[in-house]
């Protein structure tokens, strides 16, 4: 053996005893190499993004409680949504309006309004001029699934219907995706609140505390622009417009002298309730009136006594002064 050994000695050279140890080198790195990424895995995106974040704004040094294991799902934090199915109901915000011609437009505004809260729905705007105006105008808002009744039930109440029209938009996307963002926010406050049962210090508490308000103010926020949109997509808005039929004309001219009696009648109780109310403003203001005029006469008598006392001592004293 040892004759052996050192034969190969003799015949080999140093740099194959080099290559030799840097082959095997080579098979025990290849050899090694799997165990030691199962012992170190690497960080993959999701790691760094959640690493990276860490739920709150101080370092993870100055946080102890915040470096704890993360929360398993089954201990309270709720699951992040799943996305909606292609079959989902659809949701649509529709409005309508409608120009119709009526005899009395006052009293159909009044039925219009009753229509809607027997519906289910309220009197959402009204703009007329009086029980003997001849336009006017109104909008209400009726559970979705009761518009084509109501749209039925306000065209028998007018002459006939000059202009109607339905609008319909798609919010089903929009919808979906302001659920789905309560539903994160509401799972990340569930595991800020547990996150805060294991906080230790008073800054990691605080630092919590912050956070945790801020995302319930967001989800207050998104809260309420959800509930809007429910409510527009729930309750269908109906504009409804309202005008008399055009008098009929005499000899080509707009001859209604009923109605110019009336107006003129309107006109003179008005300029009689003008001339009374104008009177008894006066009368009220006589009293200030007359005590004004009473001061600025004494004021003006003590100026001029003033100015004929100053006139007559200044003459009194040029008068030697002339003599020669």
């Amino acid at each position: 053996m040892t004759t052996l050994v050192q034969s190969l000695r003799e015949k080999s050279k140093p740099w194959q005893w080099i290559a030799g140890g840097l082959g095997i080198l080579l098979i025990w790195v290849f050899m090694a190499l799997p165990e030691l990424r199962r012992a170190n895995p690497p960080m993959t995106d999701m790691g760094r993004a959640e690493d990276a974040a860490g739920y709150l704004s101080p370092s993870r040094e100055d946080a102890p409680a915040l470096r704890a294991s993360p929360v398993p799902v089954s201990e309270g934090a709720p699951k992040a949504p799943a996305p909606a199915s292609a079959g989902a109901e659809r949701k649509i915000i529709r409005t309508g309006s409608l120009d119709i011609v009526v005899q009395h437009p006052a009293e159909v505004a009044q039925k219009i309004a009753a229509l809607a809260e027997s519906l289910g729905g309220y009197l959402e705007a009204s703009n007329g001029g009086g029980q003997n105006a001849t336009s006017g105008t109104l909008a209400i808002r009726v559970p979705s699934n009761r518009f084509e009744q109501a749209q039925a039930e306000i065209r028998k109440m007018g002459l006939r219907v000059e202009a109607e029209r339905v609008d319909a938009q798609d919010v089903t996307r929009q919808y979906v995706d302001q659920d789905a963002r309560i539903r994160n926010l509401r799972a990340e406050e569930a595991g800020f609140l547990l996150i805060l049962k294991q906080a230790t210090t008073v800054k990691d508490m605080l630092a919590v505390s912050e956070r945790l308000s801020e995302v319930r103010g967001e989800i207050e926020r998104q809260q309420a622009e959800f509930n809007a949109l429910s409510r527009q997509i729930e309750m269908v808005s109906i504009a409804i417009s309202l005008r008399t039929e055009p008098e009929p004309q005499v000899l080509g001219l707009n001859w209604r002298p009923g109605y110019q009696l009336k107006l003129a009648l309107h006109d003179g109780l008005e300029c009689i309730a003008t001339y009374a109310t104008t009177m008894t403003v006066v009368l009220f203001y006589l009293p200030a009136t007359f005590l004004w005029a009473g001061t600025i006469l004494i004021a003006a008598i003590v100026g001029y006594r003033v100015l004929q006392t100053g006139k007559r001592w200044l003459e009194a004293k040029s008068l030697p002064a002339a003599k020669p």
